[in-house]
């Protein structure tokens, strides 16, 4: 993938990959995307915080895998011939996100975009980086990767105060 597709075409273009999480698009600024492989059955690590599912082989490097749904307090990714695994990067860290589908591949407009609401953000709704408003559909919530990372975290907490 070359770099001007990954980084938009100017400086007022944004490029999102967009999935299906539990019926809902999520989309992913394709700047943090390394790639998107077919689901693959993930070997679980004993005593690894609750939102890692486990890690998968991908080309001789160990990813760990964590599933959007559960991560997002949807329901859990059941794997079928659609289901996907996003593998992202932020902060140089890797991890595989798994997803209902791979959607759509959205070129907008950077004024398309929109902070979360006020209402939101304030009672400490981090999941969410932008929104994107589109004539005649639903609106697509941009994830913040780093929203998502610190949930991890936060499961490992929640892993060890359980195993206490």
């Amino acid at each position: 993938m070359s770099e001007a597709i990954l980084m938009g075409s100017s400086e007022n273009e944004v490029t999102l990959g967009c999935f299906e999480v539990g019926g809902r698009l999520i989309a992913i600024d394709v700047a943090n995307v390394r790639e998107v492989v077919r689901w693959q059955p993930v070997t679980p690590l004993p005593k690894s915080p609750a939102l890692i599912e486990g890690v998968i082989d991908l080309r001789g490097t160990l990813v760990p895998v964590v599933d959007l749904g559960r991560a997002l307090n949807e329901c859990k990714v059941e794997p079928t011939t659609g289901t996907r695994i996003v593998v992202a990067e932020t902060d140089g860290l890797v991890v595989g996100l798994t997803v209902d589908a791979a959607v759509e591949v959205l070129q907008i407009s950077a004024t398309s975009m929109e902070d979360p609401p006020s209402l939101a953000t304030q009672a400490g709704y981090d999941a969410a980086r932008a929104v994107v408003r589109r004539p005649d559909s639903e609106p697509i919530v941009v994830l913040s990767l780093e929203y998502l990372l610190e949930a991890v975290y936060r499961s490992v907490l929640t892993t060890h105060e359980d195993a206490a």
